[in-house]
């Protein structure tokens, strides 16, 4: 019995050394875009800018890391300007690419972040790829996330522009997203003229 002992309190020690289970970057940043935002804080505080709700929920959960995405004027969100499904993949140890697609026939699925499982019912053949429109993602500050699209890759013809570029910044409580439009001699049709839209996360 002597000798059974100190196994056991080696064995016992060995299990109480033992850490929590590491939560990846993949997991970390994809965790961290889900949920509602508003931009109501800084259009009361800029006339510029408007209160534009932004949801972000999961979809597709046997098929990768999916986001079912939808934007509208706040007072309007029945009525949605903007939506999108995100793929979201680590391409290497620092980079992360967030992968914009467009649905078909998108009317059906207004208000659909409320029930993602709606989305089980989605073809894969219903969802179109907007090359050249992913946003490359790179960890700062230990915890959050930014990154860009490609300089002039994101073809556009929205108010006559001919490319479009996207920078985001991504926190545990915000999102700063500032989409732009340019014309084919780089000049600017579309989006915020002095910086990025700042959504506050209300549910995660």
């Amino acid at each position: 019995m002597k000798k059974i002992i100190p196994l056991l309190l080696v064995a016992l020690s060995i299990f109480a050394c033992k850490k929590e289970p590491k939560i990846n970057d993949l997991d970390s940043l994809f965790t961290m875009m889900q949920g509602s935002y508003n931009s109501e804080a800084q259009a009361e505080q800029d006339s510029a800018y408007y209160n534009i709700s932004l949801h972000m929920y999961p979809i597709w959960e046997d098929k990768g890391n999916w986001l079912y995405v939808e934007q509208a004027l706040n007072a309007t969100q029945d009525k949605p300007y903007r939506q999108r499904l995100y793929e979201v993949k680590q391409l290497n140890d620092s980079t992360f690419a967030s992968y914009i697609y467009t649905l078909a026939n998108a009317s059906d699925w207004v208000g659909k972040w409320k029930t993602p499982q709606a989305f089980d019912s989605l073809d894969v053949k219903d969802i179109t790829l907007r090359k050249g429109c992913e946003v490359l993602l790179n960890k700062f500050d230990g915890k959050n996330f930014k990154g860009r699209t490609g300089e002039k890759t994101c073809e556009s013809t929205l108010r006559g522009a001919s490319f479009a570029t996207s920078e985001v910044e991504l926190t545990p409580e915000r999102i700063i997203s500032w989409d732009r439009g340019f014309d084919a001699e780089g000049n600017h049709v579309w989006g915020a003229d002095k910086g990025g839209y700042i959504f506050d996360k209300l549910v995660q």
